[in-house]
């Protein structure tokens, strides 16, 4: 039978978007589901305001009946005239093993684009770099962290039938901290806050940040990313969405601000204790106790798993020697914590600097992802 696809309109057609890749993935050791609410608020252009920069439609594939397949896609207008592109994306690209499906998924996508004037086919990527992105073609056999994306290695064959080629590639680290730290990271530390006239001011809770910096902490991480593939700069919408979004969760233990001799923050650096293994307990459902795992993970404090999310310097202080500041506050905690390993975000592999905060560590690189383009006919 050949494949249907169906558009979403309802809100249980939604549910049942978000739901069937729980479905794919159940039993899924590796796989870890988002939190529900979270993908519902996504595509709510109420909660995202992402959305008012975007325009996307849904789909579900389904064959004798039954669904076995669904895909966003996604034009950016604001990231497309950034970058000088007409790229309309494809994200939550999820599917069983039947290249009809995966076909069709994709040939929707690129025919709603084709339709907007839209020259190529790009993805697996989401709305923003703060969406999931990147095909997994690495480290199956990792259990997937919060922050990214997992799928079977079957949707590489699946890919490259389709014909789609190479555009970016990211790399993840498992990183093993020291248990002090070097003497060499310290003195350069202690020579950057001489030199820039800055120094760390530790913050102890999301009301203390928001009250000395309101969303500075986000203007620092948008000019610091502006030059990072697909990046949209962001909206002071976003800005404040992903701040009250993420702030709340943080443990201050682990955030460092930097800031300069005006009180302005020059850099920023933070992670977070990994959730992952509470998400796979609740299969990303707050309840009936949801909550109680997520909460218990989140307010630990001994772990052996931790996610370092992200490290951003504004331009005009970057190549000054400022990443030692981070890791010069973060390690004593990190040892008090009692954590054995660092799980990085997505970094891409032409991004050197960053890669270099990490390859000074003990390290293995365990995970790859990447994003395809297609020019679409």
């Amino acid at each position: 039978m050949s494949v249907e696809i169906r558009e979403i309109h309802s809100k249980r057609e939604l549910k049942q978007f978000i739901e069937f890749a729980n479905k794919l993935y159940e039993g899924s050791r590796f796989y870890c589901p988002p939190l529900f609410f979270d993908e519902m608020n996504c595509f709510d252009p109420e909660s995202n305001p992402a959305l008012e920069v975007c325009e996307y439609r849904l789909w579900m594939a389904y064959k004798d009946g039954k669904p076995v397949g669904r895909v966003a896609g996604i034009i950016n207008r604001k990231a497309n005239e950034k970058w000088g592109v007409k790229k309309v994306r494809f994200g939550w690209w999820d599917f069983v093993d039947d290249l009809e499906v995966s076909r069709a998924l994709l040939d929707t996508v690129a025919a709603w684009g084709k339709a907007r004037g839209m020259e190529q086919l790009n993805g697996p990527v989401g709305f923003t770099d703060f969406d999931h992105e990147g095909l997994l073609l690495e480290g199956y056999d990792y259990p997937a962290v919060m922050a990214s994306l997992y799928n079977y290695p079957y949707y590489v064959k699946h890919i490259d039938a389709y014909g789609m080629e190479k555009e970016a590639d990211w790399i993840e680290f498992q990183v093993y901290p020291p248990e002090k730290c070097p003497e060499r990271l310290e003195r350069i530390a202690d020579i950057v806050k001489e030199r820039s006239h800055v120094h760390v001011d530790k913050v102890k809770n999301s009301r203390e940040l928001v009250r000395k910096y309101g969303i500075e902490y986000m203007d620092v991480i948008d000019t610091a990313y502006q030059n990072l593939y697909n990046f949209q700069p962001m909206t002071d919408k976003q800005k404040n969405y992903y701040k009250n979004m993420y702030f709340p969760l943080l443990n201050f233990d682990f955030v460092t601000i930097v800031v300069n001799e005006k009180d302005e923050i020059v850099g920023v650096g933070l992670g977070m204790p990994d959730i992952s293994d509470a998400l796979r307990k609740c299969k990303g459902q707050l309840l009936p106790f949801g909550w109680y795992h997520i909460l218990k993970a989140l307010r630990a404090k001994k772990m052996d798993s931790f996610s370092f999310l992200l490290i951003a310097v504004r331009p005009d202080y970057q190549d000054k020697g400022i990443n030692a500041l981070f890791f010069q506050d973060q390690i004593p905690y990190i040892n008090r914590y009692g954590i054995k390993r660092l799980e990085t975000t997505s970094i891409l592999e032409t991004n050197t600097k960053n890669i270099a905060n990490f390859t000074q560590f003990d390290h293995k690189v365990h995970k790859r992802h990447r994003a395809y383009i297609k020019g679409i006919e």
